[in-house]
């Protein structure tokens, strides 16, 4: 073993230590709740519209994306955009909650996670391309105005989104991440929270990061989400990370973007309706940077805060995403 590989070696050690944290939260709103089945001779509510998940591939920016898609084809488009290290497989309960209330959901997986969507240069990752991709999937599906969701690094993207295109954005719905200029003014101030939660990015953005995490992907990413995930939800996020260079390319976000300052500097305003959901038990993001966000927001803006919730709020936290979700785009319709 090389030195420079045993460097790497200790900083994956100390990253999943502190991603262990992630998932210890003490919220009990884990998975959406099952009914149970009518009982013969009982009265019943009316049942929502049946629906079902489908995959389906879109050209867009001249790259093929794989995506999830849930809800009539002339509902009004919202876009659900993952992070890191998931695909679109985190948004499945957001997906059909979206599509049973009439909505044309939709869940790409993302530059670097999709098999044709998956350039070779850092260069190629940097949030603009992300943006123009977001965009460029909108256009093809019809949608001149819609709603962006996004969680981690898709929330990045999300308020991206939003900034640079607000007069395509009917509702911008973040999880996690705040506005890009409140993570930035956080990350400056050395005693604060969030530059505390900032060690696992040196480990991202090391040499031979993603042979040292992909030698045990399955052990990685069960660290990462610990309750958060069952085996099956693992087995699915490795099989997309385990494809040839699917893993190399995600951490490529890391590393064509400057996390650990910078990124966020400058950014705009966000004018169209915002809701901005956060775990106080999240790992990666500090409080300090989630309650500066309100200052960046002009437009419409709801802060909710799930307490004792971790970083994978669309999954340990589905139910009361899926009703903020669900308020939040019926009140600022697309059309």
């Amino acid at each position: 073993m090389t030195y420079r590989t045993s460097r790497v070696a200790i900083g994956i050690a100390a990253l999943v230590v502190g991603l262990a944290s992630c998932s210890s939260g003490d919220g009990t709103d884990v998975r959406p709740s099952t009914t149970r089945a009518d009982r013969p001779g009982t009265t019943t509510t009316r049942r929502p519209p049946a629906v079902v998940i489908e995959t389906v591939t879109i050209r867009a920016n001249g790259l093929i994306f794989d995506a999830r898609s849930s809800g009539p084809v002339d509902g009004e488009l919202v876009v659900l955009l993952h992070g890191f290290p998931q695909s679109s497989y985190e948004w499945r309960s957001q997906l059909l909650a979206l599509g049973r209330a009439g909505f044309r959901a939709v869940a790409p997986d993302q530059r670097g996670y999709s098999t044709g969507a998956r350039p070779t240069s850092d260069s190629e990752y940097t949030i603009d391309h992300m943006v123009d991709d977001t965009i460029a999937i909108a256009d093809e599906l019809g949608a001149q105005r819609f709603h962006v969701v996004g969680h981690d690094w898709g929330a990045g993207v999300a308020w991206a989104v939003a900034i640079a295109h607000p007069n395509r954005i009917a509702s911008l719905s973040a999880l996690s991440v705040p506005h890009p200029a409140a993570y930035a003014k956080a990350t400056r101030d050395e005693n604060g929270e969030q530059r505390s939660k900032q060690g696992y990015i040196g480990a991202f953005v090391a040499p031979g990061a993603a042979a040292a995490l992909g030698a045990d992907i399955e052990g990685f990413l069960r660290i990462a989400f610990g309750s958060a995930a069952t085996d099956a939800d693992v087995a699915e996020y490795a099989k997309v990370l385990g494809e040839p260079g699917a893993l190399d390319a995600a951490l490529a976000w890391y590393r064509a973007n400057n996390l650990r300052g910078g990124l966020g500097d400058g950014a705009g305003a966000v004018t169209v309706p915002t809701l901005f959901v956060f775990g106080t038990a999240d790992c990666c993001l500090g409080r300090d940077a989630a309650d500066l966000t309100e200052n960046y927001v002009t437009g419409p803006y709801q802060y909710e805060v799930l307490e004792g919730i971790s970083h994978w709020l669309p999954e340990e936290a589905a139910e009361s995403v899926n009703e903020l979700l669900l308020q939040h785009v019926a009140k600022y319709p697309a059309n």
